[in-house]
């Protein structure tokens, strides 16, 4: 039987089928550190676009579901990597959630027209506060460091520097900060982020909930 064929017949099995191969977890690993890949040298290194402080919670997030992803892949038949693989994912993607959010709002307040809009907004600091008081920016400052403003993700070029065609064309594009569809300013990044994480966060709990339903049905048989 085909896998269409095989989810219609029984889905909840299927899927609690699917998440004992690696396919599903290794997307998301890499889906999730590829964002953070790209973030940190396509758009930071090359644009030079300046990470903002919930811009490095976002990638600490996305790495936080990452390694949920890897631990999963070493065997996602074990229950217990499972289960922790399950934590860190969901964790991640809550947090996420969390910080896209937030970081919106700084975004709408920064670029409206009302000058008391930022009032009582909090959340974007050069000096980072991680959770469990990881010291991240000191490992790893290029990484996890805020050097840019919330809410403006506009490159900006170092005095000087000299830009390739695919430089300037990608700088000018985003002139105006990132969006999806700079023409029409469609779809900041936080936008772009919380999407990603709410659809990873159904998607988990579609499958831990599979899994749950099988193993129960399982032990009953």
């Amino acid at each position: 039987m085909s896998l269409w064929s095989d989810f219609k017949s029984s889905p909840i099995a299927t899927i609690s089928r699917w998440q004992d191969q690696r396919f599903l977890w290794a997307l998301m690993a890499v889906a999730m550190a590829g964002m953070v890949l790209l973030a940190h040298s396509f758009f930071q290194n090359y644009l030079y676009m300046k990470p903002c402080e919930q811009c490095v919670y976002i990638r600490y997030s996305m790495l936080v579901m990452a390694l949920g992803g890897i631990i999963a892949c070493i065997n996602p038949k074990n229950v217990i990597l499972k289960i922790i693989a399950y934590v860190l994912a969901i964790y991640g993607a809550i947090i996420g959630i969390g910080y896209s959010v937030k970081l919106h709002g700084i975004h709408k307040a920064v670029h409206s027209d009302d000058p008391f809009a930022m009032m009582g907004m909090q959340g974007c600091s050069t000096d980072p506060s991680y959770p469990f008081g990881l010291p991240l920016h000191k490992w790893a400052p290029d990484w996890f460091l805020p050097t840019g403003d919330c809410g403006y993700d506009s490159p900006v070029v170092p005095s000087g520097v000299e830009l390739d065609a695919i430089q300037t064309f990608f700088t000018n594009l985003y002139a105006d900060g990132w969006y999806l569809i700079p023409s029409i300013k469609f779809a900041d990044m936080a936008v772009c982020t919380l999407l990603a994480y709410v659809v990873a966060l159904v998607l988990l709990l579609i499958m831990l909930i599979s899994w749950i339903i099988t193993t129960i049905k399982r032990k009953r048989a």
